[in-house]
């Protein structure tokens, strides 16, 4: 058995994820649905997990679900983070350039883009998709593995534009302070689903949903702050499928 909350786990969310799963997997036994004790970490609690048809649970994006993971896993549910401007359970992308950088967006057009990775809805997708509107592409000049990373690239110098998930944005803002004093808000996408939690094929999705409801519902108000937690909602897979996907940053040539 596998189980992983690993896209906003850090530091300073780690306990409170352990506690949110601790819930998870009382409710899953509770409808005879076997869990394990504790959270994968690490690389494995990515692409090895959500393919592994031992995945009672894990939190994907959106663009690996409609690309790759659709017709290989069972959607069970989004978590609701209360983003600003968006429908329960839907996220966005904020694009972000140094502080002391007042370009326009369509003025970063041929900029030096950072994104964390070619399968990512809000770094990758969303930004592009943005772009499509007014008529550009962003051309991919350095990948960096993470969001986190993205920002301190940008902050550092090392690109002028990046797309960060408005949770992960918030994250940084509350604990890397001396990051996002650095960086500055240009724009921000439309909103799409957000990032939904799977389970393997054939899995009791429903139980699963009520499960993390239930969870969801008993931490406590300090762990749902840490974790941004306003509730867990069902957004159908009509929604993520309905979601542009763009060309991916090899097949974009570089700007001469």
């Amino acid at each position: 058995m596998i189980a992983s909350l690993g896209m906003y786990d850090r530091a300073e969310t780690a306990a409170a994820n352990d506690r949110f799963w601790a819930r998870i997997a009382a409710g899953l036994r509770a409808r005879s649905i076997a869990a394990p004790d504790r959270l994968t970490r690490g690389p494995g609690a990515y692409w090895p997990a959500w393919e592994d048809p031992a995945l009672v649970l894990s939190q994907t994006c959106g663009f690996p679900y409609r690309a790759r993971l659709k017709d290989r896993v069972a959607l069970v549910a989004t978590p609701d983070y209360g983003i600003e401007g968006c429908p329960p359970g839907h996220y966005l992308s904020v694009f972000v350039a140094r502080s002391d950088d007042l370009r326009t967006l369509p003025e970063f057009r041929t900029a030096r883009f950072a994104y964390n990775e070619g399968l990512s809805q809000s770094g990758w997708a969303a930004p592009q998709n943005h772009a499509a509107t007014m008529g550009f592409q962003f051309h991919p000049s350095l990948a960096t593995g993470s969001h986190r990373a993205s920002a301190q690239a940008v902050a550092e110098g090392r690109a002028d534009l990046a797309a960060l998930d408005a949770l992960t944005w918030a994250m940084i803002r509350r604990w890397e302070p001396e990051v996002a004093m650095r960086l500055r808000e240009v724009a921000r996408t439309a909103p799409t689903p957000g990032l939904p939690y799977i389970a393997a094929k054939g899995a009791d999705a429903e139980a699963s949903f009520q499960a993390l409801v239930e969870a969801a519902e008993g931490l406590s108000p300090e762990d749902r702050d840490t974790l941004f937690l306003r509730g867990i909602v069902r957004i159908y897979p009509a929604r993520y499928l309905a979601v542009p996907i763009p060309a991916a940053p090899e097949q974009i040539a570089q700007p001469q």
